[in-house]
């Protein structure tokens, strides 16, 4: 449902786990720049350095414009940081696996979206959840965190 994103950011102001959510609409690519500008606020007051900001917004980034554009449903982003740790899962609603491929060099930019999450995350990988899948990863936030 385009316009439709439902937000949650907790903390308890004592190094617990700080949550952000949103469900995003099928096909509802204007929301990927909400969800990278979200993020970027969570991971800066959590205090977390630029650099692994980056990375991080461009892994969420690609798992949610592959979940938006190679299925035909709705998308939940959960990202979680909890002491150096963040994780973010992003789940459809379609049991199809994801499948890393290098992609022809004629092709551009297009299709290396899993090769950029293998290549830069701690972790990752994807599970079955009801109908459908999480495609997770996990970056050592390099404990920037509160003091």
């Amino acid at each position: 449902m385009p316009g439709e994103a439902e937000a949650e950011a907790e903390s308890d102001g004592e190094g617990a786990p700080i949550q952000l959510r949103r469900r995003l609409g099928h096909a509802e690519l204007t929301a990927v720049p909400e969800v990278r500008r979200a993020l970027r606020e969570l991971l800066l007051r959590h205090r977390e350095t630029r650099t692994s900001t980056d990375v991080a917004e461009l892994l969420t980034t690609e798992l949610v414009t592959n979940a938006l554009v190679h299925t035909e449903h709705d998308a939940e982003v959960t990202a979680t940081v909890a002491a150096s740790r963040l994780r973010v899962e992003v789940r459809d609603f379609v049991a199809r696996p994801p499948q890393p491929r290098t992609p022809p060099a004629d092709e551009g930019t297009h299709g290396r979206g899993l090769l950029l999450v293998q290549a830069l995350a701690d972790a990752w990988g994807v599970r079955a959840q009801g109908v459908g899948k999480v495609v997770w990863f996990e970056l050592d936030m390099g404990g920037g965190g509160p003091a």
